[in-house]
């Protein structure tokens, strides 16, 4: 059998995955790949392939109707984000295909509040100045006894939330799934109410057709001004249009992103000329402990989904 890879944090690891794979008496094609492949790339590519390791490309019905015209039995989305993956139709195709939840709350989380510091205290701002030879003395904001609204509470948040806490922070949870929460110190509201008392907006959730552009130039006027913003989820949680505009006025004092609406980012993005922003390449969960584990537990289930055995 032939099997398809195309999540670049896996790619990055294929002499570890590789001969574990392989092991199964398979075929491995390891696409070139920056972030994702095309709609069209995949729908050329996939019918010969019996197995596929998804990454963020654009799994569509299109994509699958191809892949079941030719040899596509089953598929694997490598990570936790499901948002570019249609499930309905593996479901009408008969696909089977799983996601590999609850693998990088704590990966994700360290950099989300990593950012969240760094905004806090304009570090990556001064170093950019100390290598031109400069040497600033910028005045930052304590982080103790402020506030962050915290959008999603699933793994990813609630490791966010337990660093946050830990740090003497307020957090003030948005997330309509959850109705309470085990820790007391834990605010939950619902989507924006008493978003301007927020010091910090941290986007931990998934992504949905309900909160696409959640965060919007209506919602933006409702912040504190001054607010900071970190995407570790979804770019398009955000109106970067919005958040542009917002950070042009001053309304945003500086944001963190890890993701985008088109990515990678584009080269005249004025989010790039931004001196206080901060920026990731979808890359929040990428440590090699974290891909390692999460590799084995993709190929786990892919060559289960196959019938495959060593």
């Amino acid at each position: 059998m032939k099997v398809l890879v195309t999540c670049p944090p896996m790619l990055g690891m294929k002499d570890q995955f590789l001969p574990y794979l392989e092991s199964f008496d398979v075929d491995v094609t390891c696409a070139e790949v920056i972030q994702t492949l095309s709609e069209d790339e995949l729908i050329k590519l996939l019918p010969e392939f019996d197995g596929w390791i998804i990454g963020d490309d654009p799994a569509t019905k299109q994509v699958f109707e191809a892949g079941k015209k030719g040899n596509l039995k089953a598929a694997v989305k490598w990570g936790i984000g499901v948002d570019n993956v249609d499930f309905d139709a593996c479901t009408e195709l008969n696909i089977p295909i799983i996601n590999t939840p609850d693998m990088f709350g704590k990966e994700v989380a360290d950099i989300g509040v990593g950012y969240l510091i760094a905004l806090a205290r304009e570090t990556f701002f001064i170093d950019r100045e100390v290598r031109k030879g400069n040497w600033p003395k910028n005045r930052g904001i304590s982080i103790s006894e402020k506030t962050v609204g915290l959008v999603g509470y699933g793994d990813i948040g609630k490791n966010t939330a337990e660093r946050l806490l830990a740090l003497g922070m307020n957090v003030i949870v948005y997330d309509p799934a959850i109705k309470e929460v085990e820790d007391d110190r834990i605010k939950i509201n619902t989507w924006p109410e008493n978003l301007n008392e927020c010091d910090f907006i941290l986007f931990t959730c998934s992504l949905n057709k309900h909160n696409f552009h959640m965060l919007d130039s209506d919602i933006l006027g409702l912040c504190k001004d001054g607010v900071r913003i970190i995407n570790v989820a979804r770019g398009p949680l955000i109106d970067e249009m919005a958040l542009c505009q917002a950070l042009k006025t001053g309304k945003v004092h500086s944001a963190a992103l890890d993701v985008f609406e088109v990515e990678p980012l584009p080269m005249n993005s004025y989010l790039r000329e931004h001196p206080l922003c901060i920026f990731g390449s979808h890359n929040s969960s990428n440590t090699s402990d974290a891909v390692e584990r999460t590799n084995i537990v993709a190929i786990d289930r892919l060559v289960d989904f196959l019938g495959l055995k060593k």
